[in-house]
């Protein structure tokens, strides 16, 4: 199965850079690309791909207003987004995450890590780079939510606590399932009945409510 990819940068040398990167590895497909935000929303609501790559930093409408276009919320028929930045630090990167993305990375990332986040996003999984998750959660999560700590809906397991930091530590269903000696199914399970009790949409909302809460 290939997996389709629009690529959505405002500088010309680097969206060509991204999709020869992408277009080499196996599976993986460009399908399209955008010079700004507009024309990334425009071009992935008629093309429809298995993911988009968003810059964040982009004139006119941004990536992180792309991103709530396409996965947001109130988004009925949400395509998967991935969002990457030139800045670790990047203060844009937590409303991208609010916004819907499924995961970040840097563009210095590389090849290899470029794929996985793409292919890890079509599967409806997500790829948190793990050198710059835990600095960048901590951060943004200090000044990310004004109100008093989000309880679970029902009090989480001894197994889901354990599933919960592996998620807030960028582990992948198949590095958890290795890590705790479960089956990748019970990953999943636990996963979802995680974003059932958190209230959140995805594993990347999983890892900020880890930091919010203090988990992490």
């Amino acid at each position: 199965m290939t997996v389709r990819v629009l690529v959505a940068d405002d500088q010309e040398i680097v969206r060509t850079g991204l999709t020869m990167i992408l277009n080499a590895q196996p599976g993986i497909k460009v399908i399209g690309e955008a010079a700004n935000g507009h024309q990334a929303v425009e071009l992935a609501r008629r093309l429809r791909p298995d993911v988009c790559l968003l810059d964040i930093r982009m004139p006119g409408v941004d990536g992180i207003a792309a991103t709530r276009e396409l996965a947001g919320p109130g988004v009925a028929d949400p395509i998967a987004v991935v969002v990457i930045t030139t800045f670790d630090l990047d203060e844009h990167v937590y409303g991208a995450l609010r916004a819907g993305a499924r995961g970040f990375l840097l563009k210095e990332a590389g090849a290899e890590l470029l794929g996985q986040a793409v292919r890890a996003a079509a599967a409806g999984d997500a790829l948190i780079a793990p050198a710059v998750t835990a600095r960048l959660l901590r951060t943004f999560a200090r000044g990310g939510s004004a109100g008093p700590p989000r309880r679970p809906a029902d009090p989480l397991t001894e197994r889901e606590e354990e599933v919960l930091l592996a998620v807030a530590g960028g582990r992948t269903n198949g590095e958890i399932a290795a890590d705790l000696y479960i089956s990748l199914s019970t990953v999943k399970t636990h996963v979802a009945s995680l974003m059932g009790k958190l209230g959140v949409r995805n594993r990347v909302e999983i890892a900020m409510w880890a930091y919010e809460n203090g988990r992490r």
